[in-house]
Order: C-alpha cells, then structure tokens, then sequence
C-alpha cells in the first residue's frame, strides 16, 4: 500500500508538471492561461495517462495469453494490422467519422491478434525467446503489407504518423475516445481471475472449467480495442506492453487483480514521463514521446533481462 501511495503521489507530480511544461508561456499573461489549460495541457495529460495504462493493460493481457512474459502488443502484430484496417477506411471512405475509423481499426487488431495466437500455439515453447522472434517476423509482415498499400495509394504519410506515438496534436475534442480504456480496464479488472487462469494453459484452463476460448477471445478483445484506440488517437507506442507489466511482477508477484491498479498507474506515468522528456530536451521543440520511450524501454528490457525475480506475494 505504501508503495502504491508513493506511486501515486509521483503521478499527480506528473501530471502537474505535464499542465506546467509547453512551448507557450503561462506566466506572461499574453495568452489565456485558462483557454490553454483546458484545450490543450489537460486533455494532452490525459491522453499520455489513458495511452500508457492501455498499452501496459493490453500487454498483460496478451503475456497472460501466450504465457510469455517478453512478448507485448507490439510483438504480435496489433498496431500494423489496425493500420491496415485505418488505411482500408481511409480509401473506402476517407471521410468516416472517427468512431468508425477507430471501429475498423479495432476489427482489423482483432483479426491481427487473432492471427498471432493462432500461429503461436505452433511455436515450441521450450525457449521463451522464440515466440517474440515469431512475433517480430509477424509484425514486421504485417507492416510491410501496410507499408505497401500506402506506397500504392500515396499515403505514406499516414503510416509515418500512426508508427509514432506523440501527443503534440492532442487537443480538447480529439483524444476523448482513449476514455474508452478506462471501461477496458474495469471489463479486464472483472476478467482478472480468468485471465490469470488462462496463463496456466489451455489444459489446466479447461479441467479448472474455464471456458478457455470465450475468455481468449475476450483478453484478445481488450487488446485489439486498447491498442486500436490508441494508434487511431496519437500512434504506436512501443515497449510499453513489455517492461512495466515486468517490472510490477518483479516486485509485486504475479496477483494479477491486485497488480492491475498498478500496472496502469505505472503505464500512464511512464508515457506521461517521456512525453514530458520530449518537450523540455528541445523546448520549444518537441521529441515523440515514442521516440524517448523506445530509447527508456529499451535500456529498461535489457536491466529485466538480468534483475533478480522477486518472490511472488498474495
């Protein structure tokens, strides 16, 4: 509880230097410090918390899934395949409202996520790194496919958007459907005890009687929306799904519904983190929140890779 507390605590830091940090200046009085505030820093903050803690969600769903911990939405094939269905939307009709082109993106994860699953129940598991190599062959088709469509119909563009994850466009009216994550996360909270079952196997699953494929396809639901959402709002985000679910079972234990709190109090504060980064490396500049994240992640996979594992708790 005390760590949570703390952790807490750094959010609304966070979150209050995330209101504080621009390229515009509040304290001058040449702008509307009030107009700022509202249309801008404050939904950007919240976009950044609601982002992390559905990418971090979604990872522990997907490595629940599969049953390894190094695989992340971003290893399965999820982002490219909902910008495939956000490019098909954009050709077919490329005036669609956005509840619809977030709605296709989520169908088109789905079936991505799907694919993954299904080719994963082939992949020996005797060596976990095995199946996130499969996972990056996946992903890396997938984004070949998409990068082709876009070559072809010139809206390369797009693409070069929704692969990198930065909030300087988020405005008030524009992110409102990342709030969408915060049911996720409540439908994922009630699901806990299932999802946990699943990470025992399909055969230990099925004699608890858990109706293994009704809450495989539910954990895959979550995702595909959560990641859908995301890509359609601000782009990808990569590692995100992979270090803090990690890093919580490293030093909590592996109690997924009382981890999950954490898990998405940790995700949204690390994203709010490298956006936060990204303004204050170049003010007035920006760098994607993205870009700083993969850097962080990257260093922060390589220290799970070597940290002692801490014994489960509850």
């Amino acid at each position: 509880m005390r760590g949570a507390a703390l952790g807490l605590v750094g959010l609304v830091l966070l979150a209050g230097a995330s209101l504080l940090v621009g390229a515009a200046d509040l304290w001058r009085g040449e702008l509307d410090a009030g107009l700022v505030l509202a249309v801008s820093r404050l939904p950007r903050t919240c976009a950044a918390l609601l982002a992390g803690a559905g990418l971090a969600l979604a990872g522990v769903v997907i490595q629940q899934t599969v049953q390894n911990r190094l695989v992340e939405p971003g290893l399965t094939g999820t982002p490219e395949a909902a910008m495939i269905g956000l490019l098909a939307v954009t050709l077919i009709a490329p005036g669609a409202a956005l509840l619809i082109k977030m709605g296709v993106a989520a169908v088109s994860a789905l079936a991505g996520t799907a694919g993954f699953f299904l080719l994963a129940r082939h992949v020996p598991r005797r060596d976990p790194m095995l199946l996130p190599l499969v996972g990056l062959i996946y992903a890396g088709i997938l984004g070949a496919t998409a990068l082709w469509i876009a070559w072809s119909t010139d809206l390369v563009q797009f693409i070069g958007i929704w692969q990198t994850g930065e909030f300087s466009g988020v405005l008030r009216g524009r992110y409102e459907l990342l709030w969408l994550i915060a049911g996720l996360a409540v439908a994922l909270y009630l699901l806990a005890d299932r999802i946990t079952i699943l990470g025992l196997g399909e055969d230990y699953a099925r004699s608890l009687g858990l109706d293994y494929r009704a809450t495989v396809l539910a954990g895959l639901a979550i995702v595909a929306l959560s990641v859908a959402v995301v890509v359609v709002t601000v782009g990808a985000m990569p590692f995100v799904g992979l270090v803090v679910p990690n890093i919580v079972s490293r030093i909590r234990g592996d109690n997924l519904r009382r981890n999950l709190p954490v898990v998405a109090m940790l995700g949204g504060g690390f994203v709010l983190g490298a956006d936060l980064i990204g303004r204050i490396v170049r003010w007035p500049y920006e760098i994607p929140a993205a870009t700083v994240f993969a850097i962080v992640g990257a260093a922060i996979f390589l220290w799970l890779l070597n940290a002692p594992r801490a014994r489960a708790h509850g």
